[in-house]
């Protein structure tokens, strides 16, 4: 008799549970939910939270509120969610980096990208862009990733390169591609993006993995691309490889921005908010503002935890094997 009363005091428990998880689905939000971003406004992280914020807040009927908590490569706004309350009302929406790279380069990160978050889904994927300058005499007759692997060869440790700064995805790129092709080059580190880009129009480097910004100053000629860094053709650039085709079979490196819920966060909540994340980024009001800052690519949340795990180790190793250091 008490064998039977406590299987039925187990059963009546987890219904109530069962019960308890539904109705909390049914009602999410009853509140406005936070957007946290670890980069300043204006940003493609900024931008894409704000675009998806709006449609989830039309959707569900709450406000999706950005908050910008900007500094030390998206970790401070990390951590916050890492440790806030796991009941659906404390979103990250991050790029890549601050989940794949961060827990390499540095050593005082307070949260584990596996342990602390549910992954949602990415929304864009950025590529970066391989380019030289065609107007600079050293690289005017290099026009494809054979051509710079091979002037590399021709001049050991010589060919400079710019990227964003130490520890930057343009930086872990171009080291990705010379450890592949068994080339060294000089690494010249920027402050930012934008900064690389202005070195390479001033002839300051050679060669620079640049963002997508670099798009209209190819199209204008300004610029030369011999590649794009992810598996599959940028459409902007149709006609440029990718660096896999080019001879480096699996590269694949490209900034997406992503979504995350504390780890705990209850599955109908995480179910509900991947969905109506997916289906705003399809459709094609959405998915036309979301293109100025990449292609438009979501994933289940298991293949994005698998995505994650694939460039954590891939980079971990790059890396080791440049000894790269955080600024």
């Amino acid at each position: 008799m008490q064998r039977t009363a406590r299987l039925l005091a187990l059963i009546a428990g987890l219904c109530a549970a069962a019960l308890t998880t539904e109705a909390l689905a049914q009602k999410y939000p009853s509140r406005p939910v936070k957007i946290m971003v670890g980069f300043s406004a204006g940003g493609p992280v900024d931008v894409v939270a704000r675009i998806i914020g709006d449609r989830l807040g039309n959707k569900l009927g709450q406000p999706f509120v950005v908050e910008n908590r900007a500094g030390a490569n998206g970790m401070i706004a990390a951590e916050g969610v890492a440790h806030a309350d796991a009941d659906g009302y404390t979103m990250l929406a991050c790029n890549s980096s601050t989940i794949t790279l961060n827990k390499t380069l540095f050593k005082d990160i307070r949260y584990d990208p596996e342990k602390d978050f549910a992954p949602l889904t990415t929304v864009v994927a950025a590529p970066l862009v391989l380019v030289v300058n065609p107007e600079n005499p050293k690289t005017a007759d290099i026009k494809t990733v054979a051509d710079l692997v091979a002037a590399a060869k021709a001049a050991p440790g010589a060919l400079a390169y710019g990227s964003g700064g130490n520890g930057n995805l343009a930086h872990l790129a171009m080291e990705l591609l010379a450890q592949r092709a068994g080339i060294k080059l000089i690494h010249v580190p920027y402050r930012g993006g934008a900064a690389s880009e202005v070195g390479i129009l001033a002839q300051e480097v050679l060669a620079v993995f640049d963002p997508l910004s670099a798009v209209p100053l190819v199209k204008a000629g300004k610029l030369r691309a011999l590649a794009v860094s992810s598996a599959e053709r940028l459409p902007a650039l149709p006609d440029v490889p990718t660096v896999a085709e080019a001879g480096y079979p699996g590269f694949d490196i490209s900034f997406w921005v992503g979504f995350f819920m504390p780890k705990a966060t209850p599955a109908p909540i995480l179910q509900t908010l991947h969905q109506e994340i997916v289906t705003a980024a399809k459709d094609p009001a959405v998915a036309e503002k979301l293109g100025s800052q990449g292609v438009v690519s979501v994933l289940s949340p298991a293949d994005y935890a698998a995505k994650i795990a694939k460039e954590t180790k891939e980079l971990a190793e790059v890396v080791a094997a440049a000894n790269i250091k955080a600024e």
